[in-house]
């Protein structure tokens, strides 16, 4: 039996439906920041990497830079095994107290990545509480459905940003406990969640709140903790995830909430316990990151200054955008095809 023709006729079916992913071998210029060298089919060529998620260019300051320098020398490369073994830096730790004091928690909790916090948080927290229902926004990243599906307890998906089905929904579920899971920017069309409003729903029948701020950490708000922090509603969400490989400009994930609940998640977490953690110096580096944007406004001045500019040549040349409320600018260009051919000259 062939069995390299199973994975050729899948692949072969994305190329016909032209969902088909090809890869930019790129080469980021710190010191030339957005600028990069693309390794294409017709010779190396410089480019401007206009999708980067390295929002304020923190992966190249010099602060992040020379924290992770001069952590590596002193701790090495690697992180030497999993959290419960000798993977438990002191970097680690401070990491996690910077992301508890930015979103004003009792407890912050790291891993290797925002889809992995987003997934065996969520899935994690669901299958410790009994008979939960999860009720989901329809347009939660993959990461979050990926949460909701692993732990296995009745779902109930609510039309993307839509306060009255999310009521109908929190109330079908009568007194059993319940789990309203969301984000607070969507990558997609670039809005963003009612949060109060949710925030009101969630405490009028007895739900927890589960907010993603991936798209918005080092963003919004004054000190960089998200749009709940601009929002004042940062204090009414019971867990929130973010990513430090976006606006922070590191890699990895987390969660903060109450210590009991990040506790528990620790301790029960598999995409947690049974990983190799993050190296001190990537820690080290992404605290530095958090460090410098609580208290520097300049980079998202800066950002925001950027975005409407951006908007503004693209209204001026015709070209069709959604109009979003966030740094997240969706360019309409209706074929698959067209859209990377796009990419490709940009």
């Amino acid at each position: 039996m062939n069995y390299d023709l199973f994975f050729a006729d899948a692949v072969d079916a994305l190329r016909r439906e032209r969902r088909y992913r090809t890869f930019a071998e790129i080469e980021r210029d710190a010191s030339r920041f957005p600028r990069a060298l693309w390794h294409s089919a017709g010779g190396p060529r410089e480019i401007t990497v206009w999708c980067s998620n390295d929002y304020l260019g923190m992966g190249r300051h010099p602060a992040v830079i020379e924290a992770m320098r001069e952590t590596a020398a002193l701790r090495g490369a690697g992180a030497g095994g999993t959290r419960n073994i000798s993977g438990n830096s002191h970097e680690i730790i401070q990491l996690e107290r910077e992301l508890a004091d930015l979103h004003g928690k009792e407890q912050g909790l790291v891993f290797t990545s925002g889809y992995v916090s987003n997934a065996t948080g969520i899935s994690t927290i669901v299958k410790l509480i009994p008979d939960c229902v999860v009720i989901s926004d329809e347009l939660n990243h993959n990461s979050m459905i990926e949460g909701v599906r692993q732990g296995g307890r009745q779902k109930a998906i609510f039309r993307h940003n839509d306060l009255v089905h999310l009521e109908e929904l929190l109330r079908a579920a009568g007194n059993r406990p319940k789990v309203v899971v969301f984000e607070s920017v969507y990558s997609m069309d670039g809005d963003i969640a009612p949060m109060a409003e949710i925030c009101d729903l969630a405490e009028r029948y007895g739900a927890m709140t589960y907010l993603d701020e991936v798209h918005a950490v080092g963003m919004y708000g004054p000190r960089g903790a998200g749009v709940a922090e601009r929002d004042g509603v940062m204090h009414r969400i019971d867990v929130i995830e973010g990513t430090l490989g976006k606006a922070f400009g590191v890699v990895g994930g987390y969660l903060t909430g109450r210590r009991v609940v990040m506790d528990a998640v620790r301790s029960y977490a598999p995409g947690f316990i049974f990983t190799t953690a993050l190296p001190p110096a990537v820690a080290a580096a992404a605290a530095a990151s958090i460090r410098h944007l609580k208290s520097s406004q300049a980079e998202r001045e800066g950002q925001r200054a950027q975005v409407a500019k951006t908007k503004a040549a693209l209204a001026a040349a015709g070209l069709p955008q959604m109009e979003t409320p966030t740094h997240i600018i969706p360019v309409m260009v209706g074929d698959a095809k067209a859209c990377k051919a796009a990419s490709d000259v940009l």
